[in-house]
């Protein structure tokens, strides 16, 4: 009988490398954690630091620094940091040389709510968040709002005036009145902007930039004290 070496050799090659691949295996399971290394995304820790994240990142009661790669539970830790009010998006994974890795992305307030019984931000995907000890978002200041009313309106209407670099500067108060109405509170001028119903975004703003260019270089912005986008295509304007 003839013996087919070619195909010994091929089943000792296969044994070969399962043998090592199961043995690095092995070693990598039994290799510890040497670190943390903690990034926040675009460099913004605002509301949050590094060692908030560390002490979110505990299992059984202790820092995962110095326990082996087996008993990380990486879905565990993920969850704890996405649970912060802070963060919007986390993301958690071992390296080869044993560091974890921690990806946040904390979430962005575009507006800051006082109501007669709590002060809160709405954030950039229209939910409630907290206030933060360490950080005070520079962003228009909400008023009239309850804490029933749908907060739809107010989102879009702030993500509108974030998203223009002169509205962002300009607009720092914003007060709802009657009927899902709101006025408008000015960096510049000393004037109130009866803007109306959440409606027609894009051409309300465009009339009050307008207004604002010939009022500003005209000099006469101060002469005015309501300036009322309600009316299609035109700025009524009331004289102090």
């Amino acid at each position: 009988m003839k013996i087919n070496w070619n195909y010994i050799k091929g089943v000792l090659l296969i044994g070969l490398v399962l043998f090592l691949l199961g043995f690095t295996n092995h070693r990598n399971k039994l290799q510890k954690i040497i670190e943390i290394d903690v990034e926040f995304e675009h460099g913004d820790n605002l509301f949050m630091n590094y060692e908030m994240v560390n002490n979110l990142l505990i299992q059984n009661g202790a820092s995962v620094v110095n326990k082996a790669k087996s008993l990380i539970d990486l879905n565990g830790l993920e969850k704890r940091v996405l649970e912060h009010p802070m963060v919007e998006k986390a993301t958690t994974f071992i390296t080869v040389n044993g560091q974890l890795k921690v990806s946040v992305k904390q979430r962005a307030p575009i507006g800051r709510i006082n109501s007669k019984t709590a002060s809160y931000y709405i954030d950039r995907l229209g939910e409630v968040m907290p206030l933060s000890e360490n950080y005070s978002a520079r962003v228009p200041i909400v008023t009239g709002v309850s804490e029933s009313d749908d907060l739809k309106d107010l989102h879009r209407l702030l993500s509108f005036i974030g998203a223009d670099e002169f509205l962002e500067k300009q607009i720092v108060g914003i007060h709802k009145v009657e009927n899902n109405q709101y006025k408008l509170k000015t960096r510049v001028g000393n004037h109130e902007i009866v803007f109306g119903k959440v409606e027609n975004l894009q051409l309300k703003f465009k009339n009050l930039k307008a207004f604002y260019n010939y009022s500003m270089k005209n000099k006469i912005i101060d002469n005015y004290s309501i300036i009322n986008l309600k009316y299609n295509n035109q700025v009524v304007c009331t004289k102090k």
